[in-house]
């Protein structure tokens, strides 16, 4: 998974970053916006765009936000 949404983006849901996508790989969600790992191409639009810094690259993801990983594998299991 290259980039991983986390926690800021609930509720927030801004969508600054599904306009900048270049591959359209960003869905919604109930409480918060995914990024399809199989479509993402790590171009690293959508981590400038967001304004409330909620994407991480997988490996930079903090520690207390890393449950945002699983939650978007178990998010593209179901989609």
């Amino acid at each position: 998974m290259p980039y991983v949404i986390t926690s800021p983006c609930i509720g927030e849901k801004a969508g600054d970053c599904v306009e900048v996508c270049p591959v359209d790989c960003i869905a919604e969600g109930e409480d918060q916006f995914f990024i399809d790992p199989d479509l993402c191409i790590d171009c690293g639009a959508c981590e400038a765009a967001c304004p409330v810094s909620a994407i991480y690259y997988e490996e930079d993801v903090p520690e207390e936000e890393r449950s945002f990983i699983q939650k978007a594998i178990d998010f593209y299991k179901t989609y």
